[in-house]
Order: C-alpha cells, then structure tokens, then sequence
C-alpha cells in the first residue's frame, strides 16, 4: 500500500459536526482513510446491468466490478428524477428535509441551488485533507450562485452545470472550472467529442494527478439519459441486435435504431466506468480506493426512446422514472475496496443515498454534519454485521409528477400520489417482502397500520428553509421555473 500523506485536519471540520471517530480495536481503526470514488449513472434501471439480471445489453465492466464488490439489492436513491436525488446524495439529508425537492430549471442555466447553510460530502472530505471534484452532470446551482460545486467544496469542476444542457452529448462546449471551453467539431462538421468520453478523461487525470494524497472524486455520469447519442464504436455493436421502431423525434433528438442507440449508451457508461476502474487498478490503488456505483433513480418514461418493457429495465418493478414505486427509486448500488469488503456478496440490507454521507464520514474518520439523517452502513461494508445500526424510517418526499409521498419501515411501504390535486389522496400500502412489485394494496385489509405510516410521513416532513414549500410549487419572489428534467 502506498503510504498515506494525511493532513492534519481536525482543527479544519465544520461546524455543527457530530464525532464519528473509529472505536479503538473496531475494523476501521487500523486502516487509513480510503480515496473515495462516487460513479453516477443518470437514469440506469435497476435491471440494466448484467449483474443485476439484463439479458439484452451488454455490460462487461460492471459486471466485472459486481465480482469484486458488494452488490446491495435493496439500494434507493433520493428522489425519482435527478437534482432532489443529487442533494440528498450529497447533502446526507432525508428527502423530507433537503432543500431541493423537484427540478427546477433557472436562466439562463442552471438549475435551484442549494444553499451556503448545507454541508456537503466535498466540504467534509475537504476538511480531512481531501482533494476533491465533480466531473460531470451537476444540477444543484447554475454557475456562480451559492450552488455553484466550486462553492460546494469541490477544488475541480469539469462538466456540466445545468442538466437541460446535458440533454446533448455532443455539447459545443463544457464548464472547466469556472471557465466554458469550446468542444471542437469533428472532421464532418456535426459532432465533436462525445461528453461521457470528455468527462472520463478529466476523471482518469484526476486520479492520476492526487495518487499520493488522498482524494473524492465523484463523476455523475450524464449517461444513459436521453437524448439517444453515442458514439459509431458503441452503436455498431447494437446495430443488428433488435427490431426497430424509428423514433421521429419530440422531446428529444430523432433516431433510427432506438433500442439500438438506447442499448449502446448503456455499454458505453460501462466502458467509461471501466477506464476509470483500470486507471484505479493501474496505479496500485485499488486496496487505498473505495469505489461506489449506483444510479439517481430509475429508468426514463418515454418508451418511444427507450422500451423498458422489451429491456426490463426495472427488473420488474413498478414505476419508473418520476415515481416514488419501487421502479423510480430502487437503483443499482456497488461499493468495492480490495482487502477491505468481501467480494462477490449480495446484501439484501436497505441502505439509502442519505447514507453515503454518514458511511463515508465513518470511514474517513470525520464527523458527520448534525444535520445530516442517514445510517451509516460502514459496519456492513467490513463485515462487522454486530455493529451495524438498523434502518431507520425512510421517506421520499417528491414535489413533482402531480406530487407524491412515500415511506418504507421494514417491508411495508405506503404510497400516496396526485397531492398537487388533492392533499387527502388515498394511502397505499405494499408489504415488499411478498409483493416487491406493488400489485397487491393492502390499506383497506390493514387500515391501522396505514394511518400509522401515514401519519409517520407527515412527522417526518419540514417545509425546505429557502421558501414556503407546497407541492410543485417554491412560494417566494425569486422562485425558479419548473423544468430540465
């Protein structure tokens, strides 16, 4: 193992942490902190991958990852669409108190920030002496506003800030820093560089440049979110694969071949985390190096571009992106450090992105932010099961798609939908361990147990500190417009 040139950063935390220290004689104690690396996925299915179960697209990176790591089967994500489910990944907060609860697009790029008063993953790795970026798909603050990640404590930045510019992945330019660098053409005129392969780069030279200190680099991919672009090399291999229903284009960019298309985006995510992984390995990093992949929520609703049925991209759940069903917010999770988490293993243990940040204060000897909601699942991760806290109550709470509630303790889950319409909609009820595809409602059998949890999700909410917060809407003067999903 290479030797660890820790900083002496303890009289650098920020305020308002609770300790977290290793126990003297714990798993944890005897090792140095680990280089954390946070691969994102935006809009991968639960059953995308090959480990996880798919049959049509190709994923031989993941896979290959899923034998060396722990594979979580009941992970979920903060939110069924992209940026409540990035700040909830980043900030350590419940969904029912992150200040970001819906998309919300603000111009001329951007979308609603979150605040200076949040702690984020960057700003408490940063205090223990990590060096620390974002390189990818960013969502949480249009540039220069107290959202911006070189403001979230991020030291590098490379991507894009606004996810309704990441709707191209042929941009013509792309934030480096604090600077827009144009992304040249390619010999035709049309294209230049795919971003995904841009964004692997600056990710591989990240690594590559703090290999003898310790580092965060989290890449939320911007792949395989629509619109339907890849390169020649990844679409080939798809090109006689399936039969085809051209999409004419509405949304989003016309294709030919959208199985096809849809298909080699997936292997084309798994290539780039791939590179990354190799990079890691190459460097002899792999037993210094946590590696989480997971995705933001589920798979995208628009069969025209993607046919999730023909796919089974969920897996068979219910739902799919903009839904708080098992579908929308059950994702992928993979967490790998060689040496340090036994490889090849299946965890059925529910483990939540509002975890991320207490598990890696845990692991990197920092104290979690007391505002931070999650459980830390470090235990679980080095095999110490007896020190492992349970799961707490866990909440979604999502403004848009009509607006929608939804709370699992244990296996049961209650669900309530159409909230803009009517505050008083029914409360659903599921019992996920007989009936993980939530076919069966079981509120009017159980009527007690479903006023018990509904009731547990009103506790469980607060109205976000940056505005009076109704369904859908942010009531103050400076309220951003709804969008970019």
């Amino acid at each position: 193992m290479r030797p660890f040139a820790f900083l002496c950063a303890t009289a650098l935390l920020l305020p308002s942490f609770r300790a977290q220290e290793p126990e003297a004689g714990s798993p944890l104690a005897a090792h140095r902190p680990p280089n954390v690396v946070l691969l994102l996925a935006d809009d991968l299915g639960f059953g995308e991958l090959g480990c996880q179960g798919q049959r049509h697209m190709k994923t031989p990176h993941l896979d290959a990852l899923a034998t060396t790591s722990m594979r979580f089967s009941q992970a979920y994500c903060g939110a069924p669409v992209c940026a409540p489910s990035r700040c909830v990944l980043l900030t350590g907060r419940s969904p029912g108190h992150a200040t970001i609860r819906d998309n919300a697009e603000q111009q001329p790029e951007g979308q609603a920030p979150i605040g200076d008063a949040e702690t984020t993953l960057a700003e408490v790795l940063r205090a223990r002496g990590y060096a620390t970026a974002c390189i990818g798909k960013w969502g949480l603050g249009y540039p220069s506003s107290e959202g911006d990640p070189r403001r979230q404590g991020f030291d590098r930045f490379y991507g894009y800030n606004c996810q309704r510019h990441a709707h191209t992945h042929f941009p013509s330019w792309l934030w480096d820093d604090d600077q827009k660098v144009e992304i040249a053409a390619n010999q035709s005129g049309v294209e230049g560089a795919h971003s995904s392969d841009l964004i692997t780069e600056q990710a591989v030279a990240f690594v590559r440049a703090h290999r003898d200190e310790p580092f965060f680099l989290y890449v939320p991919f911007a792949l395989p979110h629509l619109a339907l672009q890849t390169t020649e090399e990844h679409l080939a291999a798809y090109r006689s694969a399936f039969d085809e229903t051209p999409y004419e284009g509405k949304s989003y960019r016309p294709h030919p071949q959208p199985r096809a298309c849809y298909a080699a985006m997936v292997s084309h995510l798994d290539a780039c985390v791939g590179r990354i992984v190799a990079a890691i390995d190459e460097l002899g990093l792999a037993e210094d190096t946590l590696i989480l992949f997971s995705s933001d929520n589920g798979p995208t609703h628009l069969p025209a571009q993607v046919d999730v049925e023909f796919f089974a991209s969920t897996g068979g759940l219910r739902g799919l992106k903009g839904s708080v069903y098992e579908g929308g917010i059950r994702v992928p999770m993979l967490a790998r450090w060689k040496g340090r988490i036994q490889k090849g293993t299946v965890r059925d243990r529910v483990v939540a992105f509002q975890d991320v940040m207490p598990t890696l204060c845990e692991l990197a000897g920092g104290a979690v932010p007391a505002a931070a909601d999650g459980v830390s699942f470090a235990p679980t991760l080095v095999g110490n099961d007896a020190a492992q806290e349970e799961q707490k109550d866990l909440l979604w709470d999502f403004a848009g798609y009509g607006g929608q509630l939804a709370l699992r303790r244990g296996n049961l889950k209650v669900v309530q939908r159409g909230l803009q319409k009517n505050p008083d909609a029914p409360v659903e009820l599921y019992d996920l361990a007989a009936d993980v595809r939530e076919q069966h409602d079981l509120a009017d059998s159980r009527p007690e147990v479903a006023r018990e949890l509904a009731a547990r999700m009103v506790l469980m909410r607060e109205a976000p500190s940056r505005a009076a917060f109704v369904f859908g809407r942010y009531e103050d003067a400076g309220a951003p417009r709804r969008g970019a999903r």
